[in-house]
């Protein structure tokens, strides 16, 4: 449930990229839920569509999809200056991401760039179109980037992931010193386990929770459970709200303790052999295939 009044975010207006599915997608319904009204940003125009009926359905806010590709910078300022023409922004939410799991040395220069150029460019060029706007305008702005506890760790078998996503949170912690005096606070949120089916499929894919021993693995958090979507939309509403209008440069984990015990990312792979990626490889490739066929229908 909600802890906050329905009208916390009234007079908002909230970018959320990948907002269409999963965790973006829970986040911008609570922020419409609240009284902001919300832009969606995804690369596929049907399931925005789509997502965006069914918070307006279930908010009565106001949602706007808008199929924006952030892996092109050009696309990204032009959907950005269409969203000023009609109001400015007052928050932005960089959740769009990409990942697999994969051995490092089984990595092209093609899949780093698939990941880096969603979760480091994509994000980077997003914040610069959103701020200088805002520093143009004189206008104040909130900036929320999701992250990963791996910023702290690393993780291997995620290292285009680890690396872009430390990328974010070293520029959150810049922005908000540089950005700071203009009235614009960045922060950042590292969610743990909270299951979402397209992620979900590529990091733990149904024959490797069998080879792992199966079960959630809940047994490694010491709260000993997953996240619930409503917890992370609560710590989302908060740092979008005026709430906490001194809080800035701060990445907050949410994932019931798991770094701290076991560092949250995938180091239990070391275990695997070539039988093992190949099938991992097998599985992926498959999901990969599924969700190229549902962009062209």
């Amino acid at each position: 449930m909600s802890i906050f009044r329905k009208d916390l975010l009234g007079g908002h207006r909230i970018l959320v990229t990948g907002g269409g599915t999963g965790l973006g997608k829970s986040m911008a319904e609570a922020f419409a839920a609240h009284g902001a009204e919300v832009v969606i940003w995804g690369r596929r125009g049907a399931v925005l569509e789509e997502a965006a009926a069914e918070m307006r359905a279930a908010t009565g806010g106001k949602v706007t999809p808008m199929a924006v590709d952030i892996r092109n910078a050009g696309a990204i300022d032009e959907a950005m200056q269409a969203i000023f023409d009609v109001a400015p922004l007052s928050g932005l939410v960089n959740n769009a991401a990409g990942n697999f799991i994969s051995r490092t040395e089984d990595l092209s220069a093609n899949a780093f760039n698939a990941i880096a150029s969603i979760v480091a460019h994509g994000t980077f060029n997003t914040t610069v179109a959103a701020g200088k706007r805002w520093i143009a305008g004189g206008h104040r702005g909130n900036i929320l980037s999701i992250v990963t506890t791996w910023v702290w760790t690393g993780s291997p078998f995620t290292v285009p992931s680890a690396m872009s996503k430390a990328g974010v949170a070293a520029m959150t912690q810049s922005l908000a010193v540089e950005w700071g005096p203009k009235g614009i606070r960045a922060n950042a949120v590292a969610p743990g386990p909270f299951p979402t089916k397209g992620a979900w499929e590529r990091l733990m894919p149904e024959p490797l929770q069998k080879k792992m021993g199966g079960g959630s693995g809940a047994s490694d958090i010491p709260l000993r459970r997953l996240g619930d979507h409503k917890e992370l939309q609560n710590l989302a509403l908060f740092l979008m709200s005026d709430a906490c209008d001194y809080l800035t440069g701060e990445v907050i984990a949410i994932d019931g303790g798991q770094w701290l015990a076991s560092a949250g990312n995938f180091h239990a792979f070391t275990r695997l052999d070539d039988s093992d990626w190949e099938m991992i490889g097998q599985a992926i490739r498959a999901t990969n295939s599924r969700d190229r066929a549902q962009r062209t229908t």
